[in-house]
């Protein structure tokens, strides 16, 4: 390819990623002059049929936003109406939330790892190809997805728009003998996590450093799944309700995804890296060894190591869930009463993608006012179009074009995206003449 002309690169649709998007990739004289994710599903208008719904009825509906990560958007409209209710939720519900939660993030994690990152990092077009020579990892890895979404199916009554979550906690309480069933399952997968952790530790990654602003939830004592603080690598540290005091959120005219920045307009950076690299000190001794045996050393600011970052934080999921089922007991109360008030909060957990930030207001009768739903993929955009220029420009542009194709589409499956989610428009301007 000669430098000295105009070359188009346009991806009609992106393979292995939840959702249909775009990529259009304009190189002039050896410099990127465009780079647009175009996200063109139909705006999904989400939090403005919501206005008006009742508390569990709300809590319903949003499961339909993501099939992979339903649980994050429940556990965050959940968690922000119990805030501004005034509802205290009891150990035995945090406990099972996280439980849960934790659940998705196995089936997630070891989705992406196994069949949407790994064929990239070793040349095949997809995971079923990928299966013919490396048979034994990609069994584990859907074993291992399995126990994830039968997890989310304890509390959830399904793995796929789970209808178990309600206000103030749950509808049933699973018995003590469905939870103890799943101890032998975990201290297996266990072994099976570190062979995957191993697994990954031998893929090769391109060599290039971003310069994001990496966000994160902060625990106070353990790694971030449903937290209140947030956390940042410029070494700010705020409650989440100060959210809209350091990041905005915007429509880009390519896109019908909403896309967030800084205030200052920098992109951010949200998802398994920044959060072992912000929160590195919040996992065990033992796992930050696992962590470091790989050759990588968190912080990493190689977006590539995000795969290494999913991998650890699955073998910490399938820690920490075994601990909770062990120490499982049943309760008749796997609710707090319900009361409603009238008042707005910020609620956000951590999905398997990133945080997933939700803004929710109520009326005194306890009916939805005003909804933001914030995904991690519509806030990740700004930086995975960012990125994307740092990585192509590093990859070489002087490369054939079919070869920068599948560089840019790794880029971007890298993120894991859910294009689906991040298409939610808040804002309809309609002028009639």
């Amino acid at each position: 390819m000669s430098l000295a002309k105009t070359t188009k690169i346009e991806v009609p649709i992106l393979a292995r990623v939840e959702g249909e998007g775009a990529l259009d990739l304009e190189i002039e004289n050896g410099k990127i002059k465009k780079c647009e994710l175009r996200i063109y599903e139909p705006p999904r208008y989400f939090e403005k049929f919501l206005e008006g719904r009742e508390p569990n009825a709300v809590i319903d509906a949003v499961a339909r936003i993501c099939g992979i990560c339903p649980l994050a958007y429940q556990t965050a409209a959940a968690g922000a109406m119990e805030k501004v209710f005034g509802i205290e939720t009891s150990q035995w519900v945090k406990d099972a939330r996280l439980l849960m939660m934790l659940g998705q993030w196995i089936q997630s994690h070891y989705l992406h790892v196994h069949l949407l990152a790994a064929p990239d990092f070793l040349g095949y077009r997809s995971g079923i190809e990928m299966a013919k020579d490396f048979p034994n990892e990609v069994v584990r890895g859907v074993r291992l997805q399995h126990l994830g979404n039968d997890l989310m199916k304890l509390f959830g009554g399904r793995s796929v728009h789970p209808n178990g979550v309600k206000l103030g906690g749950f509808w049933h309480s699973p018995k003590e003998s469905a939870v103890k069933a799943f101890v032998p399952r975990l201290k297996a997968a266990l072994e099976d996590a570190k062979g995957v952790i191993e697994f990954v530790s031998t893929l090769k990654f391109p060599d290039t450093t971003i310069p994001f602003i990496q966000v994160s939830l902060r625990h106070p004592t353990e790694y971030p799944v449903i937290a209140s603080g947030v956390i940042t690598s410029r070494g700010e540290e705020f409650d989440v309700n100060d959210w809209e005091q350091h990041f905005r959120e915007f429509h880009a005219p390519q896109s019908t995804a909403l896309h967030s920045t800084t205030v200052e307009g920098d992109p951010l950076l949200l998802g398994p890296l920044p959060r072992i690299n912000l929160n590195f000190d919040r996992l065990p001794k033992h796992i930050q060894d696992l962590a470091n045996a790989t050759g990588v050393k968190f912080p990493s600011n190689n977006m590539f190591h995000s795969v290494i970052a999913r991998a650890v934080e699955g073998y910490w999921a399938l820690e920490r869930a075994l601990q909770l089922c062990e120490a499982y007991t049943y309760t008749d109360t796997p609710s707090a009463p319900e009361k409603v008030a009238a008042g707005a909060a910020w609620f956000g957990v951590e999905a398997p993608r990133g945080i997933q930030i939700d803004e929710f207001e109520f009326d005194a009768a306890g009916l939805a006012k005003h909804i933001r739903i914030s995904a991690p993929t519509s806030q990740n955009l700004p930086c995975m179009e960012a990125d994307l220029r740092i990585a192509l420009e590093k990859f070489g542009l002087e490369r054939p074009d079919a070869e920068i194709q599948l560089h840019a589409e790794m880029v971007i499956r890298n993120y894991d995206p859910c294009i689906s989610c991040s298409a939610h428009f808040l804002t309809l301007n309609v002028t009639r003449k």
